[in-house]
């Protein structure tokens, strides 16, 4: 009986292996015929002669810029424009936040956040380490501010090493 299955077995494996394998002939011949067929197609039909394509030339049109002198200069203040997320937050490590902080990175393993936090040590800020307990993160503290336009300029020049920092509003 085993030796009539692995007799079977073997069998089917050597028609499978034999039958299985693409023909690189059969590839080889379709691409000839078309090649033919395409061959015949351009003799049948007559070449025609190429007319050269004439091109036109646009010249625009230019319209003189007139130049107003301005007496005053609008100074907009695009700070009320920026977004703030509101978070609880309970302070892990650091001196204590301020109204406005410019988050710049956010980790749920506080090794993390300790060592993104002795980065910005080294770079000259006073970096802090807050804990969202909600989402069970550790927020990274770059700079924290009582008003909210020196929070914007502070991510603003931040984003230059850390483009993902944004501004944190604590909800006591």
């Amino acid at each position: 009986m085993k030796k009539y299955i692995v007799l079977c077995a073997g069998a089917v494996l050597a028609m499978s292996l034999t039958s299985c394998g693409s023909s690189e002939k059969a590839y080889r011949q379709a691409y000839d015929r078309a090649q033919a067929a395409q061959q015949q197609q351009q003799q049948v039909q007559p070449s025609q002669p190429v007319q050269p394509v004439q091109q036109v030339v646009e010249t625009p049109v230019v319209t003189p810029v007139q130049t107003v002198p301005s007496t005053q200069t609008q100074v907009t203040d695009n700070s009320d424009n920026v977004s703030v997320r509101q978070e609880r937050v309970t302070i892990v490590s650091g001196a204590g936040l301020l109204n406005y902080s410019v988050v710049v990175g956010s980790f749920s393993v506080i090794a993390n956040a300790e060592g993104l936090q002795q980065r910005l040590k080294n770079a000259g800020y006073a970096a802090q380490i807050v804990r969202n307990e909600e989402r069970n993160m550790y927020r990274v503290v770059a700079s924290t501010f009582n008003n909210k336009n020196e929070a914007v300029q502070s991510r603003d020049q931040l984003r230059a090493n850390y483009p993902d920092a944004w501004l944190l509003y604590n909800a006591r």
